[in-house]
């Protein structure tokens, strides 16, 4: 495969760009306009997807007319549903406007969130894992697949599916603003909470290039994954990248894949 890559699709100028070396299990790069195939590895099998399942909850609740200026407040049951998983500031009992929610949710993947949005929207946990499958359908995502809507239970998609959701995302307004933000302070209703959100997706502080939006998720079963946008002078691609071994390893292969992408364009 790696072979064919190189000859066929990494041509720039009639030269032909040796495909990078990833660490990452399974990758997909496609051109965010066209959806076109521009870089592969292992991008069909399907594997764990952690918490990059958010980015579906997120297209979800913005296709049901999420307001995101109302306020929805933490319960009982969002704890129950973020159970098993990362910690949380957002304390039960505590408003917070829905707009907020999805940056803590998008930027740091608070478990609490999604089914507190899904409520918002009128879906209950069980209907917003059922919701989470049709909107796959809907999209054409035929190896992408649901057991909860946090990802702790590793719900499962491909590299290739994953790249085509982020690259969804990235166009509504609201969530790729969201998704290319590094810093968010959150106060709930009361102002007994204030949260400072720092995003997760490291190219988005180190700023070497024009990032348009990601997202990050990890569990034992999943690796360290990540999902990003790139824009390289006048062309912009989605780079999805799972089952990286350690938390630099994702990032490194985004460097390795983005220094690939400049080479093919000079």
């Amino acid at each position: 495969m790696r072979v064919v890559i190189c000859v066929v699709a990494l041509l720039a100028g009639g030269v032909a760009r040796a495909a990078p070396e990833l660490a990452s299990s399974h990758v997909a790069v496609i051109d965010t306009d066209s959806g076109a195939e521009v870089f592969a590895k292992g991008a069909d099998e399907p594997h764990a997807i952690a918490s990059l399942t958010k980015l579906f909850v997120a297209l979800l609740v913005r296709e049901r007319h999420l307001a995101l200026d109302a306020w929805t407040t933490i319960d009982d049951e969002d704890a129950r549903a973020a159970a098993g998983g990362a910690g949380t500031r957002l304390l039960r009992g505590e408003s917070f406007r829905n707009l907020d929610l999805l940056h803590a949710m998008l930027l740091v993947s608070d478990n609490r969130v999604p089914t507190a949005l899904a409520r918002s929207v009128g879906l209950s946990p069980a209907e917003l894992v059922t919701g989470l499958g049709e909107l796959a359908v809907r999209m054409g995502l035929a190896h992408t697949a649901f057991d909860d809507a946090t990802g702790i239970r590793d719900n499962a998609s491909t590299a290739r599916e994953m790249a085509l959701a982020l690259r969804a995302a990235l166009r509504d307004p609201v969530l790729a603003r969201i998704l290319r933000t590094r810093y968010a302070r959150v106060t709930s209703l009361s102002e007994v909470v204030t949260i400072d959100y720092r995003s997760t997706v490291r190219p988005l502080w180190n700023r070497r290039y024009h990032i348009l939006g990601g997202k990050t998720g990890h569990t034992e079963a999943a690796g360290y994954c990540v999902l990003v946008g790139v824009r390289i002078g006048e062309r912009s691609f989605v780079i999805a990248l799972l089952g990286a071994p350690t938390y630099d390893a994702r990032f490194d292969d985004v460097d390795r894949l983005v220094a690939w992408l400049v080479a093919r364009a000079t």
